[in-house]
């Protein structure tokens, strides 16, 4: 049975996917309460796409105080306030490590103060998986190493079987699969998983964790390293030059249009029935290259810029991570609804957001 008209706390939500998550609950009649620290690595002051029906806190989540005062009456949170992205290099852990974890922290800290058993969402991401779900003809279901800087730097860019060394091919990863962060960013977004599953546990509160595919669309942040490959592809575009494609183009993945994450937040947040407990896949279901992604958008920009694969490679990146939908499906009734054909396509001249002075 959904429920109506509830006080929900959204954090993140002055952000590119907890904007849209803010605008589907307020037109659903929810009394919205944003709190976003306005993170200058990713925002130049308030954005221009604040809802009027929603109440804006500009405050740290790390910050306790702000949770004394409005987490009393709240009947659910929804949790997309992090530092995103693979980032430049390890120095960006400490920042990573203090937005992402000791955020999180702090909201179930206070959470715990408070005895509050509402509903829980909380963004998470496919990069827990790692690499995706992969088969070898000789040993089957198999996990792949990490790839090795020799092999990358030499071309050979799929995955192998660590038992027999053969190339493996990639198939649909479900929420059962095991995982394997990768990167510092990764490794953040499980541990908030962990720390909601931990909270859970003690105090009989169902968290829904829900894992975002690669999300594209309005209001995406451009121009730095911390954006998503679409909106840097988008950024390269608007400069005049050709994207460059990374490894061959052939990587796998799913892109999933903003509009279907935030309504995902927003099933899973109303509950289809009983609340939902435990990770959901959030994804399109239709999975393509990162070439095919660059055509479409080079293709929809109109002047003729061509995708250049490049070679060369991101340390962290892996090959292919393709997620299967199905659970999302019969858990919260959540089918994308917008095709990566389809959404591309407006994304290559939809909104995004102005630059920061950290943008680089």
């Amino acid at each position: 049975m959904n429920f109506i008209s509830q006080r929900v706390i959204v954090t993140g939500g002055a952000g590119f996917i907890g904007s849209h998550i803010v605008d589907r609950l307020c037109a659903a009649g929810h009394e919205v309460i944003v709190i976003d620290n306005l993170d200058p690595g990713a925002h130049d002051g308030p954005p221009d796409c604040l809802h009027p029906d929603a109440q804006y806190v500009w405050a740290d989540v790390r910050d306790p105080e702000v949770w004394d005062k409005f987490l009393p009456g709240t009947e659910a949170v929804s949790h997309q306030a992090a530092k995103v992205g693979l980032g430049v290099d390890l120095a960006d852990i400490r920042e990573y490590v203090s937005a992402n974890d000791e955020g999180t922290a702090t909201m179930l800290w206070a959470m715990n103060a408070a005895a509050w058993t509402g509903r829980l969402v909380v963004a998470s991401s496919m990069v827990v998986y790692g690499e995706g779900n992969y088969e070898c003809a000789q040993h089957g279901v198999v996990r792949p190493s990490v790839r090795r800087n020799e092999d990358l730097a030499a071309g050979l860019f799929e995955s192998r079987c660590p038992l027999c060394g053969a190339e493996l091919s990639s198939g649909l990863v479900a929420e059962h699969a095991s995982v394997d962060p990768r990167n510092v960013y990764a490794a953040t977004k499980l541990h908030q998983e962990h720390l909601c599953r931990s909270f859970a546990r003690e105090f009989g509160v169902a968290v829904c964790a829900l894992r975002y595919h690669n999300v594209y669309g309005a209001r995406m942040p451009r121009d730095t390293p911390y954006a998503g490959v679409a909106s840097i592809f988008r950024s390269q575009l608007e400069s005049g030059n050709r994207p460059q494609v990374f490894e061959d183009g052939l990587q796998l993945r799913d892109f999933v249009h903003v509009s279907d994450v935030a309504r995902a937040n927003e099933l899973a947040l109303e509950g289809a029935g009983r609340f939902f407990d435990g990770a959901l896949n959030v994804a399109s279901g239709t999975p393509i290259t990162l070439l095919e992604m660059a055509e479409i958008l080079a293709l929809a920009d109109g002047r003729g810029l061509t995708p250049e694969v490049v070679g060369g490679y991101r340390l962290g990146d892996v090959r292919h991570v393709v997620a299967d939908p199905a659970a999302a499906r019969t858990a919260i009734e959540f089918t994308a609804e917008v095709a990566p054909a389809q959404g591309l396509v407006q994304f290559a001249t939809d909104p995004l957001r102005r630059p920061t002075s950290r943008s680089t």
